[in-house]
């Protein structure tokens, strides 16, 4: 019997390790392929782009905020993967009728540590999650540090913001930036034209996702902000998983540029 308590606070029981595992999150998809288990993994989302193999040939079963239940259902997976902020909850109290459920809830690169211990211990991968583990921890206590205020758009018209409590803000501590968000609360904004000037900051980061900013973006910024502007991969500031080994050097480039 394998049992642990999951970020929810959820007990999940399994009887066996699990041989037909869905994910349901593109960040958590890639750690399953980077933990080897190809053969386990039976459905992702249309979201989990990487690695593209599985994207293309693995059984999609619908997006992350509205999942195809009969798909998953036909599936009959020993193990889901989800995410308290990806995914429905009207989705995920409906398949935790019928299979084990591991939601992951992260808000800091702590909680990302946790989360991949969580899935190595649950899919008999302890040695290569434990490895990864100590690699990250290396990489994240010698984060190249920068200085100054930022903003963080992840959405435009209207404008959307990412503040201290989340996994991206956490990131921008790291890195020793200063969330101009900085409200020990706040998650994320909508923000007004007037709101981003008055904010003042000396960065703007414009996230490579959800929202597909452009260059017109970033003019219509520069006519009421005097930040300097950059895009940014927003991968690399929100994928919580095996994906967060390329950060350091990733955060290098955009020291170097900063």
């Amino acid at each position: 019997m394998i049992e642990l308590k999951d970020q929810m606070n959820r007990t999940i029981r399994l009887e066996n390790f699990p041989e037909r595992i869905v994910s349901l999150v593109p960040s958590q998809t890639e750690l399953l392929f980077d933990l080897d288990l190809n053969e386990k993994v039976v459905g992702i989302t249309k979201f989990c782009i990487h690695p593209d193999k599985w994207f293309r040939n693995k059984q999609r079963i619908g997006g992350t905020k509205k999942l195809n239940l009969d798909a998953i259902k036909k599936l009959n997976p020993d193990l889901i993967i989800g995410n308290k902020e990806e995914n429905s909850e009207a989705d995920i109290v409906e398949l935790e009728k019928h299979f084990p459920v591991y939601m992951s809830d992260i808000f800091t690169v702590d909680d990302a540590l946790k989360m991949i211990d969580d899935v190595g211990y649950m899919t008999n991968s302890k040695p290569k999650t434990d490895k990864l583990i100590s690699q990250l921890t290396v990489d994240f206590n010698s984060f190249p540090k920068s200085s100054g205020t930022v903003l963080y758009l992840i959405w435009a018209d209207p404008f959307m913001a990412v503040g201290n409590n989340t996994f991206i803000g956490d990131v921008i501590n790291k890195l020793e930036l200063t969330n101009v968000l900085n409200q020990p609360e706040t998650r994320y904004i909508e923000l007004t034209p007037e709101e981003i000037s008055t904010l003042n900051p000396d960065y703007i980061f414009l996230s490579s996702e959800p929202f597909p900013f452009h260059e017109n973006h970033a003019e219509a910024l520069r006519k009421i902000s005097n930040a300097k502007i950059h895009f940014t991969d927003g991968e690399l500031f929100s994928w919580y998983g095996s994906r967060m080994l390329k950060m350091k050097d990733y955060f290098t480039t955009i020291q170097n540029l900063l």
